[in-house]
């Protein structure tokens, strides 16, 4: 039995920038869609737009279409687009997308301000193609230019992590805060989040600041097989 309430919930409530853009890649990337598919559904902006857009192709030709969803706000915005939720543990995504928030020429990655790196990357492992949505803004020469890289890490590790990062080049480490909450972001697993800056970004970061004891997972994707989806074009990794 289907709840038969009218109202539509809010799934998105922040401002979306270059918001025709990432329109135009959330069109691009419904028309990948086939019936009785299953979707790995990252989290952000840009994924909440090409949801919609996947919503509105469903209802059009009322394909059959689940979703695997990396995050409880991404859940909400499936659920208000009549979008049916699955879970890992059901179900493999015949393929995933998310959106970035810089992309290097080789199609290495900084994501994460939503918070959700840790299921998009156990995502990006279960699903067989990944595809990263992005307008031309988060195009870089070199990572870690326009943001820092997000480390999730269990709160009563903070001082270790923290001294075990500076030994690793940062150069500047900020505790995320809430807003409208008192005290840091708590990610959906329990965690807190370190916004990190690196002089230099090697290939090897990843792995090293994975390797710290307390730190969950960052948000550096490096050497990923990923497709990267810009409005109307494709980008082959160099």
């Amino acid at each position: 039995m289907n709840w038969d309430n009218s109202a539509r919930y809010a799934a998105w409530n922040g401002e979306i920038s270059n918001r025709k853009a990432k329109e135009a890649v959330g069109r691009q990337i419904a028309e990948h869609v086939k019936d009785g598919a299953v979707l790995g559904v990252g989290s952000g902006s840009t994924a909440y737009l090409a949801i919609t857009a996947i919503a509105e192709r469903v209802r059009r030709e009322k394909l059959r279409v689940s979703a695997v969803c990396t995050s409880s706000e991404v859940s909400l915005a499936c659920a208000a687009n009549g979008i049916p939720v699955t879970s890992l543990l059901q179900a493999q995504p015949d393929w995933y997308f998310d959106g970035a928030d810089e992309v290097d020429p080789g199609h290495n990655l900084i994501k994460g301000r939503g918070g959700a790196m840790y299921m998009e990357k156990v995502m990006m492992s279960a699903a067989p193609k990944t595809y990263i949505l992005v307008d031309h803004s988060k195009i870089v020469e070199k990572l870690g230019g326009k943001f820092p890289i997000p480390v999730e890490f269990s709160p009563v590790t903070l001082h270790v992590v923290e001294r075990e990062l500076v030994k690793i080049g940062a150069v500047d480490i900020t505790l995320r805060m809430a807003v409208k909450k008192d005290g840091p972001v708590i990610t959906e697993n329990g965690n807190f989040i370190l916004d990190v800056k690196f002089a230099e970004i090697r290939p090897t970061l990843e792995t090293e600041i994975k390797t710290i004891t307390g730190v969950i997972e960052s948000g550096l994707f490096m050497g990923r097989a990923i497709e990267v989806i810009l409005p109307e074009v494709v980008l082959p990794a160099e």
